[in-house]
Parts: C-alpha cells; sequence; structure tokens
C-alpha cells in the first residue's frame, strides 16, 4: 500500500502549497465583479489539479527512497542481491521495459514499484519478504511490481487523481461563493469575497477531497488485478503468484508510507470504498479463473 498512500498525502500537500501561493500572487481571476467566471474558474482548476498530479509523480520515486530508508543496489554485495538483480532484469526485458533500480528497506512483508515513467523506475523489497517467502514467491512479487510498471500505473494514477483534483478544486469554490453570497445577501457595501467564501472553500476542499479519494481507490483496486495478471504472464503461470498471495494472506504485511499503497502488494483485507486493494481472497480468485 505504500506507493498509493505516500502519492496522496504528497498530492494533498501540493495543492495546499499551491493553492496557498495562488492566494498570495492574487491568481484569483475567476472572482469578478460580477460574480464568479466558470470558464476562468475551470482554467485555474485544472492548472492546480493536474499541476499537483504531476507534481506528485515525478517527486514519487525520490521520496519513496527516503520515506522507507531504501537502499538503491549499486553493485550486488551478496548472493540475494545478485539475485534480486539478474531476476527484475530478466522480468523488466520480458515485459519490454527499461531495467529498473532494484532497492531492499528494512521492513515486515512487502514490496512496492514506483517512478515517472516506465523507464524511471523502482522496485523496492523489503527484508521482512526476503526471510518470509521462497524464492518462488518473491519472484512472483517483483514480477508484479514490474507489471505496475509496465501498465503505466502510476501515470493512470496521476492522470485520474488530476481529473478529480480539478472537479474538487472548480466545485469547492463554487459551493464557497455561493454560501458566501448568500451569506452577505443584505450587505450592499462590501465587494469581494468574505470569510464565508474561505472557510467555505477549505471545508468543501477536505469533505470533496475524502469522497473523491473513492474513486483514486476504485482504480487503484483494479489495477491490482490487472498487475496479478501481468505477473502471471511473466511468469508463464498464475501459480507463484497465487502462493505469493496465500503466503501474504497469513502474513502481517508491512504497513508502507502513507502516499504509496497502490503499488505494494500487500493485501487490502475487507474490501471497502477507500481500500487500495482488493481483498486476498478476490485476487487468488480471479487468478484462479485464468
Amino acid at each position: 500500500m505504500k506507493r498509493v498512500i505516500l502519492f496522496l498525502v504528497t498530492n494533498l500537500a501540493i495543492m495546499v502549497v499551491l493553492g496557498i501561493t495562488a492566494s498570495l500572487l492574487g491568481v484569483n481571476k475567476y472572482l469578478t465583479a460580477n460574480g464568479l467566471n466558470l470558464g476562468a474558474l475551470l482554467v485555474f482548476a485544472g492548472l492546480m489539479g493536474f499541476g499537483g498530479a504531476f507534481i506528485s509523480l515525478f517527486l514519487s520515486k525520490p521520496i519513496a527512497k527516503w520515506s522507507t530508508g531504501a537502499r538503491v543496489i549499486e553493485q550486488p554485495s551478496n548472493s540475494t542481491e545478485l539475485w534480486l538483480m539478474n531476476t527484475v532484469g530478466a522480468q523488466a526485458q520480458k515485459a519490454g521495459i527499461a531495467m529498473p533500480e532494484v532497492a531492499i528497506y528494512e521492513g515486515e512483508p512487502n514490496a512496492f514499484a514506483t517512478g515517472a515513467t516506465k523507464n524511471s523506475s523502482l522496485v523496492a523489497v523489503s527484508t521482512g519478504l526476503l526471510t518470509s517467502m521462497t524464492r518462488e514467491e518473491v519472484e512472483a512479487v517483483l514480477a508484479h511490481e514490474v507489471a505496475h510498471i509496465a501498465n503505466g500505473d502510476m501515470v493512470t494514477l496521476t492522470l485520474i487523481q488530476g481529473v478529480v483534483n480539478t472537479f474538487v478544486t472548480f466545485l469547492a469554490r463554487v459551493v464557497g461563493y455561493a454560501v458566501d453570497q448568500f451569506l452577505r445577501r443584505n450587505d450592499e457595501e462590501s465587494s469581494g469575497p468574505g470569510i464565508g467564501y474561505t472557510v467555505t472553500v477549505i471545508v468543501c476542499d477536505i469533505l470533496f477531497g475524502i469522497l473523491a479519494s473513492i474513486i483514486v481507490m476504485y482504480f487503484s483496486r483494479q489495477r491490482e488485478y490487472r498487475a496479478d495478471r501481468g505477473a502471471a504472464q511473466i511468469l508463464g503461470t498464475p501459480r507463484p503468484m497465487i502462493a505469493a498471495l496465500q503466503r501474504l494472506g497469513g502474513l502481517s504485511a508491512g504497513e508502507l508510507p502513507k502516499s504509496m499503497a497502490a503499488s505494494g502488494i500487500a493485501g487490502g483485507g475487507l474490501a471497502s470504498l477507500f481500500s487500495s486493494h482488493p481483498p486476498i481472497e478476490s485476487r487468488i480468485a480471479a487468478l484462479q479463473a485464468r
């Protein structure tokens, strides 16, 4: 779950910074003496929404390394590191992508993939995963992460987040303006947005953002099924992926940093609207039905 949650938190932080910066610079041209200019507001919302999402995308790999303490393998120092490099390299070649960076971090059983493009990516596994699984199961986990990269899942998530950000920004300001006008309906002397607008926009940004995350999490769950299928294709059989999921179902999967949840291997437990992963049982059933 590391990558998705980390991405979402990073995106939220960037959106807040962009919003404050826009206010300080007076980039609020959608507010006019005659009311809201909806066209200008939509352009503003789009720039804010996609700007925040794409900045988050390009920061995803360095933030992932920093937040997990992942150590990139530059030169294998033991047989395990050599095996990891060779395995990921062979899988990347089969998936048609450039060799990702391979990293190891201390933690409970988990893994993730991240990066702005297919050819500038990172695959990281925890020490807990390496010590708790067989080589065949670890190979399946790696194939799952390589499939995330090959499928372009981080870019897809970014585009979805950009659309969601745009609508959240747009709707929050429309509601904020309407509330402000209602509160000041008998005040004919004041001009410009009042405190009602500012407070309502902040509250709506938070509430709409929470609701919008349901959409992002839905697409995240669908991407997990697709990555499972991709792992089966890379390995030539779904059996190792099924075995890895069964093993993970009996382990206490490591919690990944809050913005990286969508690309972790950990199962989501009970399915919910805010879960980035489907239940492991559902993923196994989907693979068995292939």
